[in-house]
């Protein structure tokens, strides 16, 4: 059944000629006085919970179907929502007892499709072109997915379904592996378009002999033993029922030993830092999960106790670069790469994702996320973040699953933290992440622990999209605030994915727009030394970060070197000059002058606005960064030289009432 809850529409809507943004002031507006955090108080509840959200709309929601929850254990781990995966308008909804495939074509009206029942957990899913995989670590797992526990040839491993008909799937190769799949990661090969690996991060006991032939329980330096490794499965695309293990790659190995068991093969104290047990235990013998970003040919691995740092140039055969450690992190869950590949988000699952972990007595190190930097091939600490606001003791809470959103020039995490909701983290300096949203419902339970709240949360093609281990499943979008432009959000609804899995990472490119353009403008507007809103007699010249909103310059304006100007709605009588500022844009603003640019390093956009004189646009150097000149009025000429890259007008011409020459000849 799809429940739908009222939420208030955002007043102020993206408009504009070609796709353009509406231009309505400074972005970045000082946020309302402190008031208490709503999260601290939300009535307990299944379906009928209190709820809290901040810098989102809520959209839709599915309740588990019949099949998928127990109605006399809501928080049966049997039947718990799992992990996502995303193809076309489908999204894939693992369980613990099978998968749901919903059509998100309308997102605020998700539409189950198709219920398969295949009890065998985890139910980690991905996608790639028409083929579903899924990992099965239980020993309740049946090669045919039956549901008697007790008969039918056992699986564990990862199951390869065809769903190229959504209404049908149809299991097309089941691998067996010693430690079943907990979780599994693609990886694809540029050179290889014919194959797809799949890395699987098994965790659980190993298989005896006599269920799978050449599994065993020995030490480290025994014969080949079935822990310290990850198997990696070749898919042949046209033949995936030929999928089959092709090796087992021992990532712990110290290199100077030659060991197997080469990481941390003990916790770092007897005692967790806060003076209980370890739970889970932080021994290397496996990876929780590793994140592929195969644009980068690297890979990032969370693997119990340790973050790796992983060579994927070859998918067959991974190579680990570097691995770090941690005393205050339970267990090495899961990583993100940012779009860069120059930082990674690594998640601590202290707990096991079913204990309370974000008690007022909970420190901020334990439970959270780790932020490093990639510095010369070597993962650099920076920082901790954790969910900055307590839950109960009835909720369980620790950081898990999330995935980047795709807003350019800044690195933001959307995340789930089970019963702690979901947060945005914006980690764009990495050593001070910052929550800028969040949706958290109230415990399942006023009296108990009850296992709940959402296991993943992750960005897909303009919306948010949560699997909720006890309810179902959320769609949610992005808000306008002071924390997040229009156009910022806009921008990150342009781009648009044929599939998604949160441990293939894709890297996420921006084709120039209007949205793009001013979500660059919106940035540096937060970044401002002066803001300058009325009338300014006299001249003008720059220092640091100057803005202009709804301002009155009467003089001339210069930016000097390193300087930046950003003019929105605003006037200024007399010419603008600029010799190798670091950025300049003027949106919807009146120059009395000619405006002269000369090497801008940063960015440079004229959008909109209205010069009485010449326009001249020289040397700028912003590789990767479009200039824009578009939908002026220029009584004057327009020349443009030397500039790299060469001037856009996104569509929308400009009025060009003097001659239009050099890179500019055609934007006009």
């Amino acid at each position: 059944m799809v429940q739908r809850r009222p939420h208030r529409l955002s007043a102020r809507l993206l408009a504009g000629t070609a796709g353009g943004v509406a231009v309505t002031g400074l972005a970045g507006a000082p946020a309302a006085a402190d008031e208490p955090d709503p999260r601290t108080s939300l009535t307990p509840g299944w379906l009928d919970a209190g709820t809290a959200i901040s810098n989102m709309e809520w959209l839709a929601h599915i309740d588990k179907p019949e099949g998928f929850f127990s109605p006399t254990n809501i928080g049966s781990i049997s039947f718990a929502t799992s992990d996502i995966a995303f193809g076309g308008h489908y999204a894939f909804l693992g369980n613990f007892n099978g998968f749901n495939i919903i059509d998100i074509s309308d997102p605020t009206n998700p539409q189950i499709v198709t219920n398969v029942v295949c009890p065998g957990g985890q139910g980690d899913m991905s996608v790639y072109g028409n083929l579903l995989f899924m990992s099965v670590e239980e020993t309740r797992g049946r090669l045919d997915c039956g549901t008697n526990p007790s008969t039918g040839v056992r699986f564990q491993g990862v199951r390869i379904f065809d769903v190229s008909d959504v209404t049908n799937p149809v299991q097309v190769a089941a691998v067996q592996t010693c430690r079943g799949s907990h979780t599994h990661s693609l990886v694809t090969d540029p050179d290889d378009p014919d194959h797809v690996y799949v890395y699987v991060s098994g965790t659980t006991s190993v298989r005896p002999a006599s269920d799978m032939a050449g599994c065993n329980n020995n030490p480290a330096n025994g014969v080949n033993p079935s822990r310290w490794r990850i198997e990696v499965i070749k898919v042949p695309l046209a033949n995936p029922a030929a999928a089959a293990v092709v090796n087992e790659v021992r990532l712990f190995t110290d290199p100077e030993t030659g060991r197997i068991d080469g990481l941390q093969n003990q916790p770092p104290t007897p005692q967790h830092p806060s003076g209980t047990a370890w739970s889970p235990s932080p021994v290397t013998d496996a990876c929780h999960d590793i994140t592929s970003y195969p644009a980068l040919g690297l890979a990032v691995g969370a693997c119990e106790g340790n973050g790796l740092l992983i060579d994927i140039s070859d998918p067959a055969n991974p190579v680990r670069l570097d691995a770090v450690s941690d005393p205050n992190f339970a267990y090495w869950h899961s990583a993100t790469l940012s779009n860069d590949g120059t930082k990674v988000v690594f998640t601590d699952e202290w707990g096991g994702g079913t204990a309370a972990r974000c008690r007022p007595t909970d420190q901020p190190q334990w439970g959270a996320n780790a932020i490093y930097e990639i510095v010369n091939g070597k993962l650099e600490f920076r920082s901790y973040y954790k969910l900055p606001v307590p839950m109960t003791n009835q909720e369980n809470c620790v950081a898990h699953n999330g995935s980047l959103l795709p807003v350019p020039g800044r690195d933001i995490l959307v995340q789930a933290w089970y019963q702690g909701g979901i947060s945005l983290m914006d980690f764009t300096d990495p050593s001070n992440p910052v929550e800028i949203g969040y949706f958290d419902r109230g415990p399942i339970s006023a009296t108990s622990l009850v296992l709940g709240g959402f296991w993943s949360a992750y960005w897909y093609n303009g919306h948010i999209y949560g699997s909720e281990i006890a309810r179902g499943f959320d769609v949610f979008r992005l808000t306008p605030s002071e924390h997040l432009s229009e156009a910022e959000i806009a921008a990150a609804r342009e781009v648009q994915l044929a599939e998604f899995n949160a441990q293939h990472q894709p890297k996420f490119t921006w084709a120039p727009s209007f949205a793009v353009a001013r979500a660059r403008f919106d940035q540096l507007v937060r970044t401002c030394d002066t803001t300058i809103t009325g009338v300014r007699n006299g001249p003008l010249t720059v220092s640091g970060v100057t803005c202009l909103d709804g301002a009155t310059v009467r003089g001339p304006v210069s930016v000097p070197a390193g300087a930046s100007l950003l003019a929105i709605n605003s006037s200024i009588s007399g010419p603008v000059s600029a010799a190798s500022a670091k950025a300049v844009h003027l949106y919807d603003t009146q120059v009395s002058g000619p405006v002269s640019l000369s090497g801008t390093i940063g960015s440079a956009a004229l959008v909109g606005s209205t010069v009485r004189g010449p326009v001249s646009v020289t040397g700028t150097n912003t590789p990767g960064v479009e200039l824009v000149v578009a939908a002026n009025t220029i009584n004057g000429a327009l020349a443009c030289t030397g500039n790299s890259p060469a001037p856009i007008n996104l569509g929308v011409a400009n009025e060009v009432k003097g001659p239009a020459s050099g890179q500019c000849v055609n934007l006009g």
